[in-house]
């Protein structure tokens, strides 16, 4: 770990200078630049002053310019960074590399291209199911199918193997689905060959059809691929808690397909990798990266997902996650269970960047990080100061500019998620349901970053989801 706690100073330093510079710019436009400022009284308490016109257009202008100028930086220094991986050819530094690659493997016929499919379940026989017939229903089958069951006390292992799958039970696991992981590769890889993918997806995913068709055509036509990602949204159901889930994946995805398919994580939903590429990570652990030498998935890490697409990338690896690759994942069905989930995901976000410091390939996750931690300094920051303004006036008024910007922001929420259908536009335009989610996840962000601040031990916090009684019967 080369700086665990230090990564929430430097990320609430970084957001507060960020505020700084805003109040600068706000206090460079000068004292006698709007109305003067009027005067009111909050809970009969406490005086405070505040102006009620709109900001001059010389700090709109700084504030527009200044998020555009940092938004230019990351995204060419993102570009510089993955046009240096591209064109590595030093296989000590970057044995990934896409032209390191190509040089090893060049007129090398390896056969067809076979998927090995490992889906970790620790008590899933809700969705287990589920999950094997979307696999089944594949237009390209998988050549082989195991079931990892880690420590299952119910009956996931009965329902896998009555749909005719492999199951590996794990033996003193005590390391939750990475160290599950670990111990079905270190079975699995040994036998796969170049042309050879192992597939990783969890156990309540499900694959739209035509996903593994489009994986293995796209992983064939480029040799230099080392990892595909699918896009996933959410399933139906669990209400409004459902849909603010749902809303958040479609603008993922939409992001993704933005970038033209360049990943930011290769998640657990459903993930695809070449072996040569895991026994790469396998080998470096403990060298160029963190972690126990011999496994490809970090046992400390909270998410796995995500720090095995640090350490690939750390390695030059070339990965992507095409729009035709879709899934469909979980949604959590109540606060409490998506505020555990959030914060490990928080969390392990937080320490794979401590565990992996400040590097070319890390620099887009830091300032991912560090734009989080500013939109939540603004957001509340506009929130209370609006509410305090409203409470200190003696009666409504409407002001112009801010619903101007109110406007803007509806429109945005709308436009992002258009392809979710009625529903998910519906909430976008109500606009405060959302705002309220927002905060929420604010909220999440703020807790992880002062946990690992103050060095608190995290927790995994699996949530078990039970059958149906009819559909437990029927699956039996």
């Amino acid at each position: 770990m080369k700086f665990q706690r230090t990564v929430g100073l430097i990320i609430i330093a970084a957001a507060a200078l960020g505020g700084v510079v805003m109040l600068l710019a706000v206090s460079w436009s000068g004292p006698g630049w709007g109305q003067p400022p009027e005067r009111g009284v909050v809970f009969g308490v406490w005086d405070l002053f505040y102006d009620s016109s709109a900001p001059p257009v010389r700090v709109l202008v700084f504030a527009a310019g200044l998020a555009l100028l940092l938004a230019a930086l990351v995204a060419g220094l993102e570009r510089r960074i993955a046009n240096r991986s591209r064109r590595s050819l030093d296989p000590d530094v970057l044995p990934l590399a896409p032209r390191v690659v190509m040089e090893r493997t060049r007129g090398v016929y390896a056969g067809p291209v076979t998927v090995t499919v490992l889906i970790p379940a620790h008590d899933e026989e809700a969705a287990i199911g589920a999950t094997l017939d979307s696999l089944r229903a594949q237009s390209h089958q998988p050549a082989r199918i195991l079931v990892v069951a880690d420590n299952c006390s119910d009956a996931t292992v009965e329902i896998a193997r009555e749909r005719g799958v492999e199951v590996l039970e794990t033996v003193g696991n005590t390391r939750k689905k990475a160290g599950a992981l670990n111990q079905a590769l270190v079975r699995v890889l040994p036998d796969q060959g170049d042309n050879d993918l192992v597939m990783v997806m969890d156990a309540d995913t499900t694959l739209d059809d035509g996903f593994l068709e489009a994986a293995v055509e796209r992983m064939a036509a480029d040799r230099a691929l080392m990892a595909l990602g699918g896009l996933f949204y959410g399933e139906e159901g669990s209400g409004l808690i459902g849909q603010f889930q749902r809303n958040e994946y479609v603008r993922y995805g939409r992001e993704l397909k933005r970038r033209r398919g360049r990943v930011y994580v290769l998640t657990g939903t459903a993930s695809l990798f070449r072996p040569v590429a895991l026994r790469e990570v396998a080998a470096q652990r403990g060298a160029i990266l963190p972690g126990v030498p011999g496994d490809v998935y970090d046992t400390i890490a909270l998410t796995e997902d995500n720090e095995l697409t640090l350490a690939l990338k750390s390695l030059g690896a070339l990965t992507m996650s095409p729009h035709q690759c879709t899934v469909v994942t979980e949604v959590m069905p109540t606060w409490r269970a998506l505020w555990a989930q959030r914060l490990r995901w928080q969390r392990g976000a937080l320490e794979n960047l401590g565990a992996y410091g400040v590097t070319p390939q890390t620099m887009r996750y830091w300032a991912q990080q560090l734009g989080i931690g500013y939109g939540v300094l603004a957001l509340t920051s506009y929130l209370v100061l609006m509410v305090l303004m409203s409470l200190a006036m003696d009666s409504w008024v409407w002001f112009p500019f801010w619903l101007g910007i109110g406007l803007v922001f509806v429109v945005e929420r709308v436009v992002t998620v258009w392809a979710g259908g009625w529903r998910a536009r519906l909430l976008a335009l109500t606009l405060f349901p959302e705002l309220f989610y927002a905060l929420f996840l604010d909220a999440v962000y703020v807790r992880g970053v002062l946990d690992i601040t103050f060095g608190r031990e995290a927790d995994w916090k699996h949530v078990v989801r039970h059958a149906e009684p009819q559909a437990a019967e029927g699956e039996r």
